[in-house]
C-alpha cells in the first residue's frame, strides 16, 4: 500500500511539474520588453514608448490598424485625465524566439481609473518582436478585448 501511495504521488507531482511552463532567460527578456512598453503606456510617456516599439510598429486595436503616432494620439495627447492611473498584469501564454523575431501571446489584466471611474478589462495579445541593435522591440501588436467592466 504505501509503495502504491509514494509511486501516486511521484506520478502526480511528475505530472504538475511538467505542466508548469518556466521561462528562458531569452524568453524573459523579450517579454519585459512588453511589460516595459506597458509601463510606459501606464505612465503616457511617449519616449518610452518609442524605446520598445520599433519605428513603423503596426498596432490592431479595435477593428482598427495604429501606427505610433496613433497610439500616442489615443493614450497620451488625448488622456488629459488627471488621476489617471493605470496596472497591468500580464499571463504569458506562449513565447518563442529565435535569433532576431519572437512571438508572444499573453492575457493582459489592466486596471485603469480616469475622471474617478475604475474601468478592469482583459485582452488577449499577440506581439512580434525583432531584435535591433541587440535590444527586442516590438513591432506588431495584435489586441483583442476579452472583457471590459
Amino acid at each position: 500500500m504505501k509503495k502504491t501511495v509514494c509511486l501516486l504521488s511521484a506520478v502526480f507531482c511528475i505530472t504538475v511539474l511538467d505542466a508548469q511552463q518556466f521561462s528562458t532567460k531569452s524568453q524573459e527578456t523579450v517579454e519585459q520588453t512588453v511589460v516595459k512598453m506597458f509601463d510606459a503606456l501606464s505612465s503616457r510617456d511617449s519616449v518610452g514608448l518609442k524605446v520598445f516599439s520599433t519605428a513603423d510598429i503596426t498596432l490592431f486595436e479595435y477593428g482598427q490598424i495604429w501606427n505610433m503616432d496613433t497610439l500616442i494620439l489615443k493614450a497620451i495627447t488625448q488622456n488629459k485625465a488627471t488621476d489617471f492611473k493605470r496596472t497591468n498584469n500580464f499571463e504569458f501564454i506562449s513565447t518563442t524566439l529565435d535569433k532576431a523575431t519572437a512571438w508572444l501571446t499573453y492575457r493582459l489584466h489592466s486596471v485603469i481609473i480616469r475622471d474617478g471611474k475604475k474601468v478592469t478589462m482583459q485582452w488577449l495579445e499577440t506581439a512580434i518582436l525583432v531584435r535591433v541593435k541587440r535590444q527586442w522591440k516590438i513591432k506588431h501588436l495584435h489586441s483583442t478585448l476579452i472583457s471590459r467592466s
